[in-house]
């Protein structure tokens, strides 16, 4: 069954043009003929490496313009490059050198890239099972509290009496090693909030299905786990932690003896994400400590910069915290919970742990800001010792980096680029960072010969002219700078990130140029309140979000426009989806004034009605007023300008009444505005080709004023 989207459209459109005609369809042809334009226009984009002979030498295939292909052996020990035209050639090379060309490949995980979020170590979690180490007890729940069963004496000992279906205990059981202590989660349980979808469409049947999600919201009541000790045996003793130390708990993590069983180990995570720590609970004394005690007066962004490694053998934990205001790593004292050494320092940010190297005691890791005179944001990979010392560049060029390493890790290959500069690739030793041999540059000749135009970076002050925005613009490629174009800013400010592309993207963010061919110079900025500029930077956000930096966005705008006149900013619109939908909607309600039109997709309009983790890690908890202060449900009224709203029927990330919400407070308030809501769709449904095209044409008829001719 074909999905037929539903549209209610509630606009006065304006037809007074105010720049000769756009979006004809000539305009939307050779819009919508770009992504076939530029395909297979690029070549030597991507490496993928094979190394023979454990490293000693590197190949790789090239595909080259008209279908032609090259393969290229490295030595590595000496960084000589050699080119064979085929396969066949390259093998019988290799064979020459007594080689298989498939030999020493790495394991998939070894081929490391830029991104992802940091991970804390998972060892050490041994123990966990019923049963104790020594054989002799095992651990069983009974009418939700916890037993342990004599093996030797065949009799069952009840440890606890207070269990309840409602407050009980719960598994896995955690033995000590030494089995005499067994520990276990009593979770205190809340009646989850659910959420209700009707699929009006479905593809299978004809009428409508139903089906619910579990999805707690912001001040919601949740699950409450505590950790409890119990001494094996008659009359034992049982611990629990510090009620001051664990107090309104998002989330209990990573439960786990000392291997001396001198301790039992746990993380905290503090509802309003406050607090963030390491919590000990000491036998047989039972006295409770912070071992590792992160706190702050807004917000630690635990799931996005946090990043613990554990070293047993050395009694030692890799610990990140941005306590300083920026983030970087740290090496502590296991036992007394002292910082031994700061591994990384400055006005710079880690931003990925690559790799610890407990023998060597080296920890590889990307981090950006760190090199004067480049983008801040741009990332780059370091090594540096335990101790602080050694701090070693392993990627070189003024660009963003990722890199994938020999199976020996010895080697690795940097690759790098930006929005205008296309990848660069360079064999380099692990050591110092030092250059083996240049591999490629990549080719974009075939590309530009089409018109394609490369991002413009650009930056300026932020409106207290004190920290640099970035961003850039995307302009037609039959721009014309004798012309005027109204201005449409792609916007996702969340605080999670940053958004901005850095790197060189052919192929990935087409919307923008598609929506530039119609006419508009389309930009992309990252004002304060994303991250990876230092805690100052990002915690602009804190009960915050619908600041969305605006006035930074706003003062870049201006300030581009003296240099490129050609951007009229009496017509600026915005666009953006999630948290972008719910920004791209607060324009028009807090700076109606500048933005003139925006469409927002599946936003998070009101941050009461979306999911629990993100919004409370921003905007704090308990819920207080400034939740509904800065709803786009409660401002409705405020709204200035043309909107559309768009909406996927089955959105799960985002809660669609979200969106629906703000739809019933503009009818109320009166508001003229464009709705449309897809049957069947999931989140993002903004992206998708009809909703795309729609938004193509609101924004032709919004700030050119014209109709969409297409045919």
């Amino acid at each position: 069954m074909t999905r037929l989207p539903f549209t209610l459209f509630a606009l006065v459109l304006a037809t007074s043009a105010t720049s000769p005609a756009q979006g004809t369809a000539a305009d939307y042809e050779r819009a919508m003929s770009l992504r076939e334009r530029y395909r297979d226009t690029v070549f030597k984009e991507r490496i993928e490496p094979h190394w023979p002979g454990g490293g000693a030498w590197l190949w790789y295939r090239n595909g080259l313009p008209g279908g032609s292909e090259e393969f290229v052996l490295i030595d590595t020990a000496k960084g000589e490059r050699e080119t064979f035209p085929d396969r066949e050639a390259l093998d019988k090379a290799l064979a020459e050198r007594g080689i298989e060309a498939g030999d020493g490949d790495p394991p998939r995980g070894e081929r490391r890239r830029r991104g992802g979020r940091d991970r804390g170590d998972d060892r050490g979690r041994g123990g966990a099972g019923a049963v104790s180490p020594d054989g002799r007890w095992r651990a069983f729940l009974k009418d939700h509290n916890v037993f342990v069963h004599d093996n030797e004496e065949g009799e069952d000992i009840q440890l606890s009496d207070e269990g309840a279906e409602a407050d009980g205990f719960v598994e896995p059981f955690r033995w000590s090693p030494d089995s005499k202590w067994v520990a276990a989660a009593r979770r205190q349980r809340a009646e989850t909030r659910q959420v209700h979808y009707v699929d009006s469409a479905p593809d299978d049947q004809l009428q409508p299905k139903h089906f619910t999600r579990d999805y707690p919201k912001p001040g919601d009541e949740l699950p409450v786990e505590t950790v409890h000790l119990f001494e094996a045996g008659w009359d034992a003793r049982r611990f629990t932690a510090d009620a001051a130390l664990v107090r309104e708990p998002f989330s209990t993590r990573r439960i786990e003896w000392r291997p001396d069983s001198s301790g039992l180990l746990f993380e905290h995570i503090e509802r309003g994400f406050g607090a963030h720590r390491i919590v000990e609970i000491k036998v047989p004394s039972g006295e409770s400590r912070a071992l590792i005690d992160e706190t702050s007066d807004t917000f630690i962004y635990v799931f996005g910069q946090g990043f613990r490694h554990d070293l047993p053998d050395t009694e030692e934990i890799l610990w990140r915290s941005e306590r300083d205001g920026w983030n970087h790593l740290y090496l502590y004292d296991a036992r007394s919970g002292e910082v031994k050494h700061r591994i990384t320092e400055g006005e710079w940010v880690v931003r990925e742990v690559e790799r610890v190297d407990e023998e060597a005691r080296t920890v590889t890791f990307s981090a950006c800001g760190r090199e004067p005179g480049i983008d801040p944001y741009y990332l780059h990979f370091y090594r540096a010792n335990f101790d602080g010392t050694g701090l070693v560049k392993l990627t070189d060029g003024d660009g963003t980096h990722s890199v994938q390493w020999s199976p020996d890790r010895s080697l690795l290959i940097d690759t790098w680029s930006r929005v205008d500069q296309p990848p660069r690739h360079a064999l380099r030793r692990a050591a110092d960072g030092a250059l083996v041999c240049h591999l490629e540059d990549a080719d974009a000749s075939a590309l530009l010969a089409t018109g394609w135009r490369a991002p413009e970076r650009f930056v300026a002050k932020d409106r207290d002219g004190r920290f640099d925005i970035h961003g850039i613009l995307c302009c037609p490629s039959n721009f014309d700078p004798a012309k005027k174009y109204p201005v449409v800013e792609v916007i996702y400010a969340g605080p999670h990130g940053a958004f901005v592309p850095k790197s060189w993207r052919v192929r990935h963010g087409m919307w923008r140029e598609e929506l530039a061919e119609l006419g508009f110079i389309t930009v992309q900025i990252d004002g304060k309140g994303t991250a990876h500029r230092g805690r100052e930077f990002q915690h602009f956000a804190y009960k915050n979000i619908n600041d969305s930096g605006f006035p930074d966005r706003i003062a870049w705008l201006r300030a581009a426009a003296e240099e490129h006149p050609e951007l009229d900013l009496s017509r600026v619109g915005v666009y953006g989806g999630s948290a972008g939908g719910q920004s791209a909607m607060a324009a028009l309600l807090w700076h109606g004034d500048f933005y003139k039109a925006a469409a927002a997709d599946c936003g998070c309009h009101d941050n009461r009605m979306d999911k629990i983790w993100w919004n409370e890690q921003w905007m704090d908890y308990p819920v207080g007023d400034h939740y509904a202060a800065q709803s786009n449900v409660t401002n409705a009224g405020r709204l200035q300008g043309k909107l559309l709203l768009t909406v996927g029927e089955l959105d799960t990330n985002v809660d669609p009444s979200s969106t629906y919400q703000v739809v019933d407070a503009l009818i109320k308030a009166d508001k003229d505005f464009e709705f449309l809501m897809i049957p069947g769709a999931g989140h993002g449904v903004g992206e998708s080709p009809y909703a795309a095209r729609r938004r193509m044409d609101f924004f032709v008829r919004a700030l050119h004023g014209t109709e969409p001719r297409r045919e």
